[in-house]
């Protein structure tokens, strides 16, 4: 070591490495801690050039500053302070930990005993204390200097309504595509190319959701297999950008890839892992939080649960070993800090975050009032961008679909079941169809929340591809090696009568017509969808349900597409102009079927095939599976805010093996309707039907009709019908 460094006391705030312009101000929260030491590496991060003790603390926080340091420089702490497992103190010095504030990191995680806390088989296990230096095996911090020079755009938020979520994964997304250079395939940079971006912003979608992009970990049973973490849902740096995303060691990386993307109109979704962190339970390794402040940073077992010292073992919420305890101030507000140094710095529009059921969990409970729902939903910055819930866990009352307090958005997946339900020909579907067509209002209309806070998918990174769900009945896992054990296995999927892939044109022509039926529904329902990257063509896992470690071909998105998958593709991209094109597909109101005294309608409508309205008996039948919505665009319109009608739409669906007639509903002006979709036809072609006509609607189909001589919107129909191609 050197004795080039000094350290002065420094400030408290901001927390993390903060570079000033004459030296960087280090700030480390730990209200159990003796003494924190800050050692500076060199540029290969291996040879340790100082060891500073901060030498302030202020309210709990450890606080110094070096002058003279600049950014690049790499540096990591070490905590003094008991080493009490019973009591819940993991203080261990010899651990070098990694700064939950740390804006980048370089070098890998290397596994070994080295990075535990405790003597690995000894037999007092965790108990014993370990004396070997992890620093060879820690990646470093990196001091980084945040300036930016963001392009000015008219960029906004998407309203609500207009949103289409995309999902996808920056490394799957980009790995096989032919535009990308090679060496930027995988990276930000390479999601940024004008063809991807093109190929996003022509399927219509408005908000790209990104799979974790935050420093993770690959865990020890992942990496003896020759596979790896390829979701990513581990992270271990909640304000670092994972190094394995970036084509050059820069932050400015991701921000450029942000502002292509706001230059093209469309928002960055991040999902979110707060929920648990890579160190695991009382026998995982010492990282970050477990040495800097185990007893404040975790969720510990009281000891009447555990039937002895409580505190040596963790509450596992989440199935990981660990729950982060958002209940603690300071651990919340480092949550906080870096939501809004994303949507700060990172100019990021919006979180879906995992596990969100966990984030409101209270010691006593999920409670809608506790600290992190409470915090975001005052933070000027959090409550002025998009928050989506994954509303579950496995723990107590863990499942909370509609649950979520006004302001949040949330993952419905009671939409992906029962609609994949229904168009495989499931008996009872009708009624739960109704509720995911009008955005389960059962669940989420109440304290003046919005239709759009139900966000409907059909697929997502966990499971099936839509091409899976009709070509496969079973899960094929065996890639995971865990001997197809994992994953889900009530897909609600059916293979349409082969298991895989097939020659058998008749089985491909109803495997591509099932995928067309669920696309419609999916776009066409009330609520926010979320299309998964890849359905748009037909992407296959060849029946991975669980692709969470496969870092290769099963992941990444195949852009070789075939003519059917050209052609799907084209369908979405018509779905997408449609939902944008007729507001009455995207109300702001909940629909409900009651009569508008104004006029003189109801919003909604639903009707049995020879034109009468469904009554109680019908939506009892079990075998109802072929019925009808009319959605009348004089209904619901403001005068004040939009003056004039919306269209009006037909939508017929057919969930039967056999065609049935339908009687078109009659209008009261006389007007026709024009077809625009109809999921038999690989080419989508518009026509023209008298009101009160019957029309053959084929066996498991989907067909979209518009009132399209409306007096009050025939101008813009007119528009939408030439876009169309008719």
């Amino acid at each position: 070591m050197t004795d080039t460094y000094s350290i002065e006391e420094g400030t408290s705030h901001p927390r993390g490495a903060s570079y000033t312009g004459d030296g960087v101000n280090f700030a480390i929260f730990s209200a159990h801690a003796t003494r924190v030491d800050v050692c500076i590496y060199d540029e290969s991060g291996t040879e340790e050039l100082a060891r500073l003790t901060l030498p302030e603390y202020t309210d709990e926080v450890w606080h110094g500053f070096v002058p003279g340091l600049k950014p690049g420089a790499r540096y990591g702490y070490r905590v003094h302070g008991p080493y009490e497992p019973l009591n819940g103190h993991r203080f261990n010095p010899n651990k070098l930990l990694m700064d939950p504030y740390a804006k980048a990191h370089m070098g890998e995680l290397k596994w070994g005993p080295e990075l535990f806390g405790y003597t690995v088989g000894h037999p007092d296990a965790d108990l014993s204390f370990d004396e070997r230096d992890s620093a060879p095996f820690v990646p470093k911090c990196v001091v980084v200097d945040s300036q930016f020079n963001w392009t000015p755009t008219a960029k906004t938020l998407v309203p609500w309504e207009k949103t289409i979520f995309y999902e996808t994964h920056v490394r799957g997304f980009t790995k096989r595509h032919p535009a990308v250079p090679e060496h930027l395939r995988g990276t930000f940079a390479g999601l940024a190319q004008d063809d991807v971006i093109r190929h996003i912003r022509e399927l219509g979608v408005t908000s790209v959701e990104l799979l974790p992009i935050q420093m993770f970990l690959n865990q020890p049973f992942l990496t003896d297999k020759g596979l790896t973490n390829f979701w990513g849902y581990d992270t271990m740096g909640f304000f670092a950008l994972d190094p394995r995303f970036l084509a050059e060691p820069t932050i400015d990386e991701f921000k450029n890839m942000v502002n292509r993307f706001h230059e093209n109109g469309l928002e960055v979704i991040l999902d979110v892992v707060y929920n648990h962190t890579p160190e695991g339970n009382e026998l995982g390794p010492t990282l970050s939080f477990k040495g800097i402040d185990n007893k404040s940073y975790y969720r510990l077992m009281p000891d009447e649960a555990s039937g002895g010292p409580g505190a040596r073992y963790y509450i596992n919420d989440t199935g990981t070993g660990n729950t982060v305890n958002l209940s603690h101030p300071r651990v919340l507000q480092m949550v906080t800090d870096s939501l809004r140094y994303w949507v700060t710095e990172m100019h990021v529009d919006g979180f879906r975050f995992d596990l969100a059921t966990i984030l409101a969990r209270e010691p006593h409970g999920f409670d809608e009032g506790g600290g992190f729902l409470k915090s975001c939903r005052q933070d000027p910055v959090l409550s002025s961008v998009k928050l989506i819930a994954e509303p579950w866990d496995i723990g107590p009352g863990g499942y909370q679909v509609g649950g979520f307090p006004p302001g949040w958005a949330e993952w419905n997946d009671q939409f992906r079941d029962n609609v994949r339900a229904f168009w495989k020909g499931d008996e009872g579907m009708a009624p739960k169809l109704a509720q995911c067509l009008t955005a389960s209002g059962d669940r989420f209309n109440h304290r003046g929340r919005r239709p759009w806070a139900s966000v409907n998918f059909l697929t997502a990174h966990d499971g099936f591809t839509l091409a899976d769900t009709v070509r496969y009945n079973d899960k094929h896992n065996d890639a995971n090696g865990e001997d197809n054990r994992d994953g889900h296995s009530d897909n609600r999927s059916w293979n349409c009568g082969v298991e895989g892939l097939t020659d058998d044109e008749d089985i491909n022509a109803l495997r591509a017509r099932q995928q067309r039926n669920m696309l419609a529904t999916l776009l066409f329902a009330q609520g926010t969808p979320m299309v998964l990257a890849g359905d748009e063509f037909g992407r296959t896992q060849n029946g991975n349900n669980n692709a969470y470690c496969q870092d290769n071909e099963i992941s990444w998105v195949d852009w070789n597409i075939d003519e059917r998958g050209q052609q799907l593709n084209r369908f979405v991209q018509r779905l997408t102009l449609l939902r944008k094109s007729l507001p009455v597909l995207r109300r702001g109101r909940f629909l409900t079927g009651d009569f508008q005294e104004g006029a003189q309608v109801k919003d909604a409508t639903w009707l049995l095939p020879n034109g009468d309205e469904m009554d109680g008996a019908h939506w009892d039948d079990g075998l109802t599976r072929s019925l009808a919505l009319l959605l009348e665009g004089t209904a619901q319109v403001s005068a004040i805010a939009r003056p004039g009608a919306d269209a009006s739409v037909l939508m017929i669906l057919n969930s039967w093996q056999d065609a049935i007639d339908f009687k078109l509903a009659p209008r009261a002006d006389g007007v026709q309707w024009t077809r625009l979709i109809d999921t038999t036809l690989d080419q989508q072609e518009c026509a023209d039907f008298a009101p009160g006509a019957t029309y053959t609607v084929t066996g498991r189909s989907l067909l979209l009709f518009v009132a399209s001589g409306e007096p009050q919107s025939a101008d813009s129909v007119q528009e939408l019908l030439q876009a169309l191609g008719a």
